[in-house]
């Protein structure tokens, strides 16, 4: 059974979920261990009015989660979006991708953005699929090579 539920940022099953994302990121781009990335949202921008965190939950177990938060523009950002190596190839990844673009829409994000690294050409795909579209570098983010905005209907 899959389920999406919000939960608190700063919560230990979204702390787990973002160690786990930080962990993998480091190595795949050959970072220190424990340098971590630079993460410059605290969890209070993942909570309302202008954020959530969502997690799925498959057979009541986490195995995905990603926040959303509001950019200086206004515009949505979907952030530490990760599916643990495990549930992967099953549409998690997009079915919380569409849960969070849903959860934009109803705190009134008419555009959302999001990016991927160069190494994660699977991710850039599930997002070109899904609509986003690229555009230039919005935050300086150096692991990315891939930008990309959506207009939320």
């Amino acid at each position: 059974m899959i389920e999406v539920r919000s939960e608190a940022a700063d919560s230990l099953v979204a702390v787990r979920l973002v160690e786990a994302m930080v962990t993998e990121m480091e190595e795949l781009y050959d970072l220190r261990a424990g340098a971590g990335l630079g993460l410059s949202a605290p969890p209070a921008d993942f909570s309302p009015p202008g954020g959530a965190f969502l997690v799925v939950y498959e057979d009541g177990k986490p195995v995905a989660g990603g926040g959303l938060k509001r950019d200086a523009d206004g515009i949505a950002e979907i952030k530490r979006m990760y599916v643990a190596p495990g549930a992967r190839g099953r549409g998690l990844g997009r079915q919380l991708l569409e849960a969070l673009e849903e959860e934009a829409r109803s705190l009134g994000y008419a555009r959302i953005r999001l990016d991927a690294g160069a190494r994660q050409p699977e991710a850039r795909a599930m997002y070109e699929r899904a609509g986003y579209h690229a555009v230039d570098d919005y935050n300086g983010n150096p692991q990315a090579s891939f930008w990309g905005e959506k207009v939320l209907r």
